[in-house]
């Protein structure tokens, strides 16, 4: 291969990782809608991105879940269920208990210093947010990610960061579905605030359990905010 081959294939790469990147926020954050059709001559356009590299972002967000191929008919993003939203619920909880787990034992000085500051960032946001409204939203919602991957960081498996990245990204699909909804009997701020003070007391067993409750009430939301957009189409 010549130099100028090599060049041309890095900044494909380049490309192609940069579209792929654009176009999966996008389709987590419900900006490209679940079940729609991912058109490559409109896809090129909105991300300045050439054929090749689009079709490589694309293979990628397959592999992801995030997208499907059909045949010849090309790339849609991946449909919404309550059925698939149940499944993914569950194996989450079992993949975020066993990294909070590992992570809360292995754990160091630096671990504590970085969850401790994810925290202190996440608490800071969700004060801005309860004053200026949904204008700072996605900010939290960076933070909120943040967060929890703090808490897992120290498990020491890439292969459990791997799989929960996947997951979490897969359920934020979902719950951003749910962000104008909330149970009013719920403070989000406090459940983060008991699995932080768990976690960092090296309490495993409650702040596994604490992780499961933040889950399963995120789950409930998101389930009824589901069932309403199904009463709407019925």
């Amino acid at each position: 291969m010549t130099d100028d081959q090599a060049n041309g294939a890095i900044v494909a790469k380049t490309l192609a990782d940069h579209a792929y990147q654009r176009i999966r926020r996008d389709i987590v954050a419900g900006k490209l809608a679940p079940g729609s059709k991912l058109r490559l001559e409109a896809l090129t356009k909105r991300y300045d991105v050439g054929m090749s590299p689009l079709r490589e972002a694309l293979a990628r967000l397959v592999g992801d879940a995030l997208a499907v191929i059909e045949g010849q008919r090309g790339f849609w993003v991946a449909p919404l269920s309550i059925e698939e939203f149940e499944d993914i619920t569950r194996v989450r909880g079992l993949i975020e208990t066993e990294a909070m787990q590992r992570s809360i034992e292995r754990g160091g000085p630096e671990w504590e210093t970085a969850v401790r500051k994810a925290y202190d960032e996440l608490s800071r946001l969700e004060r801005k947010l309860k004053k200026k409204g949904d204008e700072s939203l996605p900010l939290w919602e960076d933070a909120n990610r943040r967060f929890h991957e703090a808490l897992v960081a120290a498990c020491g498996s890439p292969w459990l960061i791997r799989f929960r990245c996947m997951l979490y990204d897969q359920s934020e699909r979902y719950r951003r579905i749910s962000l104008t909804r909330s149970a009013a009997d719920r403070c989000v701020h406090d459940e983060h605030e008991a699995i932080v003070e768990a976690a960092l007391s090296r309490q495993v067993l409650k702040a596994c359990r604490l992780t499961e409750l933040h889950l399963r009430r995120t789950a409930d939301v998101v389930r009824e905010a589901l069932a309403a957009e199904d009463r709407k189409r019925a």
